[in-house]
């Protein structure tokens, strides 16, 4: 534990961030499988919303650094293949 005031502030402010930053990824997990599930409906205009949305939430959780742009194109990416993929089907 930490024994310095400062140190003990920083410990308090890594906590409020991890909680945030959990909250920020949940969100945008949500978002993806909500995507996948109306993809899996085959509802055409709830799949665009949802991909749109999800597209938002992940460039979202990226400018804020707590993805990797890496991670950000990647899971974007894949999205973009999964509407794709059912668009020609």
């Amino acid at each position: 534990m930490a024994n310095i005031k400062s140190a003990e502030k920083r410990v308090r402010i890594a906590a409020k961030q991890t909680l945030r930053n959990k909250s920020y990824k949940s969100a945008m997990k949500t978002a993806i499988k909500k995507f996948q599930e109306s993809l899996a409906e085959k509802d055409n205009e709830t799949i665009q919303v949802n991909y749109k949305k999800a597209i938002k939430c992940i460039d979202k959780v990226s400018s804020k650094g707590i993805i990797h742009p890496n991670a950000r194109d990647r899971k974007k990416s894949q999205l973009t293949k999964m509407l794709n993929r059912d668009e020609a089907v």
